[in-house]
């Protein structure tokens, strides 16, 4: 028998380990405490946290190794179905995070009239028409209405949003609208530049940022696609705001 099958307590243990996540993501703790403990709930399920043995997730995925031709019971597959229960709610966790949490009354009152701007934010997410990773940096800026919020949530914002299944056209009015009603701001600004993976008629998978090759066999510029979410003034109706909401990725 395998060495690495699953235990009662295997469930908790990932679970454990997905609300840890999901806390660093509304709290921003991300010190050597709260590491510590994820490392404290992978060591006692072998190595890594562990997955129910007999969850929907995995049972699906066993299906799905039949019905390309493999063998589940294969060695270098045996926990594939587990590693990708954890895997999956890793990856989604956002839907899991409470806002009221992440934002933690850290909304201020502050005469401020300029544009509040956060740039190259990294981010990871799913498209929801393949479940294939996507990637890149959001932009985000405001003008604020006499009310501002920390500038370490806006990042967590974007993480929020950012682990469920989406398209990046929803990720970023999802961001713009969670400003725009927590801060009525006069205008909002978000622009993300991703890198999708996306299948051809014939389903052949490929990156949209695939390295193009030169005469010369040079590598040349890899191309990013950007998706940009204007509201209120930051639309650029107002000149006053034109030339800082132009300084945002597009």
């Amino acid at each position: 028998m395998p060495a690495d099958q699953s235990h009662p307590s295997d469930g908790t243990d990932l679970e454990r380990h997905v609300r840890q996540i999901v806390d660093e993501i509304e709290s921003g703790e991300d010190d050597e405490r709260a590491s510590a403990e994820v490392g404290e709930a992978a060591g006692r399920a072998g190595g890594e946290p562990r997955a129910r043995g007999d969850g929907g997730i995995e049972q699906a995925v066993r299906q799905i190794l039949l019905e390309i031709g493999e063998d589940p019971e294969r060695e270098g597959l045996l926990r594939t179905p587990e590693r990708m229960h954890r895997m999956w709610l890793e990856l989604t966790c956002g839907y899991r995070v409470d806002p009221d949490r992440l934002i933690n009354g850290a909304v201020f009152d502050v005469g401020y009239s300029e544009m509040v701007v956060v740039k190259g934010i990294p981010f990871y997410s799913l498209c929801e028409h393949h479940m294939l990773p996507f990637f890149g940096s959001a932009s985000v800026g405001y003008l604020p209405r006499g009310r501002v919020i920390g500038m370490s949530k806006i990042p967590r914002v974007v993480e929020m949003y950012a682990r469920r299944l989406q398209v990046q056209e929803r990720l970023t009015q999802q961001i713009a609208d969670f400003l725009q009603q927590r801060l009525n701001p006069y205008g909002v600004g978000v622009v993300i530049e991703a890198e999708p993976c996306e299948a051809s008629k014939r389903a052949v998978l490929r990156w949209s940022r695939a390295a193009c090759w030169g005469p010369s066999g040079a590598p040349r510029k890899r191309a990013t696609s950007s998706w940009p979410t204007w509201s209120g003034r930051c639309r650029g109706s107002d000149p006053s705001t034109t030339r800082t909401a132009a300084s945002l990725p597009r």
